[in-house]
């Protein structure tokens, strides 16, 4: 039996979700780990206004079942006001349940982003997202300087996690060196979680 590793997301223009099977395809380059892709429902303005209860196209939405259930994860957000998205914070807020019984407590996480530009906030939102991932308890991984591409990279890539440079378009695609950090940062998340398990 694999550890289940839940790479949860929310993503706008596509960036995000990209990011997201990249690192799902790190996590499954470790033997004894399987990726499980969820996102979110974008959080309306319309009090009256509701998501399907399936999405259109891309991954289910989240249940707090999938992670109880999971080994580890893998949260990502684009960046919005150096914050992650509402939609994100929304789903994480109704993680109380979750809280009390402690069921995230020990597990490892990582987080990734994308910005418009350079200096938009990738590691403030990254480090947002890390904050109710330590109220939960969990274990949060980085990437380490033993990657070179974070050294090399002209564009995204932290120590706090996998990030990307979008454009104020939304029209760069991800580096190649951004691509190797996705990669990497799924790769480690889950050599620690079977490792943990």
């Amino acid at each position: 039996m694999s550890c289940e590793v839940l790479v949860l997301y929310y993503s706008r223009f596509g960036a995000v979700r990209e990011m997201a099977q990249l690192v799902a395809r790190g996590v499954g380059e470790v033997r004894g780990a399987a990726a499980k892709i969820r996102t979110v429902p974008a959080v309306s303005a319309v009090s009256e206004a509701t998501a399907p209860p399936v999405p259109g196209d891309g991954p289910p939405y989240v249940e707090l079942a999938d992670l109880q259930s999971c080994a580890a994860l893998a949260l990502g957000s684009p960046t919005r006001f150096g914050n992650m998205a509402a939609p994100l914070k929304h789903f994480l807020d109704s993680t109380s349940a979750l809280w009390l019984s402690g069921a995230l407590a020990g597990k490892p996480a990582a987080v990734f982003t994308s910005t418009s530009t350079m200096h938009g906030g990738q590691e403030s939102t990254l480090l947002s997202m890390m904050l109710p991932l330590f109220h939960h308890g969990m274990l949060l991984v980085g990437l380490p300087y033993t990657e070179a591409d974070l050294t090399a990279t002209a564009s995204g890539g932290t120590p706090y996690g996998a990030s990307h440079t979008a454009g104020v378009r939304n029209d760069l695609p991800l580096t190649e060196h951004e691509k190797r950090l996705c990669l990497a940062l799924g790769r480690r998340l889950a050599r620690l979680a079977v490792k943990l398990a």
